[in-house]
């Protein structure tokens, strides 16, 4: 039976204060996959440097190919109180996360609503990120509509915004447009080659991102595959493509298509669940296992989807510690797929690919 195709979550409406904890702390233990007496200065950005895509790998300042595990955040239009000095100290040193994305919603209720708000608050988090030693990538949000140039010139600005306030960092990827839908691959490679210079024209020599045909599934929900972007890359130096997969609905065709895309194509994984496509129901973590053995046998990035206490099986933790300030540490707050992704992203090598 065909795998169950992608469809666009349905957004959280759960409220909550904004609030966000602006107090920098201490650099992270290292990740990349250190003990924790590692010392502060081997963190991950401090152990790699800028990352630069090399062929089909995202390689650090030394040439090496490097694969970054971490954590997307929900939208910040309702998560923001997860995102504390406390929540991202364990995301850094507990839970040795290399990469946190940031997840700037457009629509429902997102940076269309008060850019400069949105922008402010993306900015806040990139530089607690930043100070705790990790990576970010800064997510364009786009989910409906599916047409990226529908939000273009919002695009230009907030990434022109973006990339000014922090263009002389070294651990800033830029995703700039999180799943299209209902487009053809040259639609959002048009818009795509409209959006990388904005970017470049102020930081030069940071990834980019590109989000792919079909909520970022290389065309396979929609019935087409990787061929496409093969075919008609984006005219762009370090740049990579997304896939987003939900292990729970998208099977052994999603996998395959992941595995000869990296074959041919940079890749990264910005969002996945071990879920349904909605990020919810149950867990599928032995399908949720073949991925990451793939993406560890094949180097590619990955970010799982999402931490928050969302009331769906993808949010890590449990409903209540965020207005509760955690406990942030541990596995006590944490639902299961929170333990399961915990243990993947601490220690990898208990893991190994088979």
């Amino acid at each position: 039976m065909k795998p169950a195709r992608l469809r666009p979550r349905t957004a959280a409406a759960l409220g909550g204060a904004l609030l966000l904890a602006l107090t920098a702390a201490p650099a992270a233990d290292a990740v990349l996959h250190p003990s924790p007496r590692t010392p502060a200065a081997t963190t991950p950005v401090a152990l790699n440097g800028r990352l630069e895509v090399c062929g089909t790998k995202l390689c650090n300042a030394h040439g090496k190919a490097v694969q970054l595990r971490g954590m997307s955040t929900h939208g910040t239009q309702w998560y923001a109180q997860c995102l504390t000095s406390g929540s991202l100290d364990a995301l850094a040193k507990d839970w040795k996360a290399d990469v946190l994305r940031v997840s700037t919603y457009v629509q429902e209720g997102g940076y269309e609503t008060d850019p400069q708000r949105f922008t402010d608050l993306a900015d806040s988090l990139i530089r607690q990120a930043t100070d705790r030693g990790m990576y970010v990538i800064v997510d364009w949000h786009m989910l409906s509509p599916g047409d990226p140039h529908t939000n273009l010139a919002d695009a230009r600005r907030f990434f022109t915004e973006i990339a000014k306030r922090n263009h002389g960092r070294n651990n800033i990827l830029y995703e700039i447009a999180n799943e299209p839908s209902g487009v053809s691959w040259s639609r959002i490679k048009s818009y795509a080659e409209q959006v990388i210079p904005v970017i470049r024209a102020v930081d030069p020599d940071a990834p980019v991102l590109v989000g792919t045909r079909a909520w970022s599934s290389f065309g396979v929900s929609e019935g087409a595959d990787e061929s496409e972007v093969v075919a008609d890359p984006v005219d762009a130096p370090n740049i990579m493509y997304t896939f987003h997969f939900y292990a729970d609905s998208h099977r052994d065709e999603y996998l395959a298509t992941l595995s000869r895309a990296a074959d041919r194509l940079p890749v990264f994984v910005t969002e996945f669940g071990t879920q349904n496509y909605a990020g919810e129901g149950g867990n599928d973590f032995a399908m949720s296992q073949r991925y990451l053995d793939l993406m560890a046998d094949k180097k590619i990035g990955w970010v799982n989807w999402n931490y928050s206490d969302d009331h769906r099986t993808g949010a890590v933790f449990n409903t209540g510690t965020c207005a509760n300030d955690g406990p942030w540490t541990g596995t006590s707050s944490l639902k299961p797929a929170g333990v399961w992704i915990r243990d993947r992203i601490r220690t990898p090598d208990d893991f190994p690919t088979g």
